[in-house]
């Protein structure tokens, strides 16, 4: 490309556009063009300064609190009472003298339950209301402990065996028996009356 001279017009007009135009590096930002309000961009909403936190603040706390298992006599306390409240208070303060008595003590698992069967059946042919399951404390329930093991065995499944057939439509009432009688390591059993 070759360079052409200026004409002195050219110069002139070249001087005119020189004089008004601002320096590259001082020149301040362009004025955008305003458009019509339907064409205009959105601002951006200006964004508030963080304030200072910690990781997990905001996550749901988790209760400090723990469920530990409920114990043979814990469950038997939740169990609605079936029979009249009078004499099931009566009952648990020891005023009701239970009519029979079975002592499971010493028994195998195999022993106690057909033995208990054959008692509670035949006391609630006979009549009898209140009748007392002896079966020891046995060793102390441990819901946690490392080494699974049968403690309390007895204590522990007799209530079960209550619950199912075919003694299960005889009982009323399952408690823990009141110290005098026994405390943990016996239950009264309310029987139906027989139809």
């Amino acid at each position: 490309m070759t360079k052409r001279r200026l004409r002195p017009d050219e110069l002139e007009l070249w001087q005119q556009v020189a004089t008004s135009a601002d320096p590259l590096h001082n020149r301040p930002k362009p004025i955008e063009p305003e458009l019509p309000k339907k064409l205009a961009r959105p601002q951006p909403k200006p964004k508030a300064p963080l304030s200072p936190f910690a990781l997990g603040d905001k996550a749901v706390r988790q209760t400090e609190t723990h469920v530990f298992p409920k114990t043979t006599s814990q469950r038997l306390k939740a169990d609605p009472v079936q029979m009249d409240s009078k004499a099931f208070t009566r009952m648990k303060r020891g005023k009701l003298v239970p009519e029979a008595r079975i002592d499971l003590h010493g028994m195998t698992i195999d022993q106690a339950h057909p033995e208990l069967i054959r008692f509670l059946l035949t006391s609630q042919a006979r009549g009898l209301r209140l009748v007392l399951v002896i079966t020891g404390k046995g060793s102390r329930e441990d819901p946690y402990d490392p080494m699974p093991r049968r403690r309390g065995v007895l204590k522990s499944q007799v209530p079960q065996w209550m619950k199912m057939a075919p003694v299960s439509q005889a009982i009323l009432q399952v408690a823990e028996a009141h110290q005098r009688h026994g405390g943990a390591g016996a239950y009264y059993v309310y029987l139906k009356r027989m139809r």
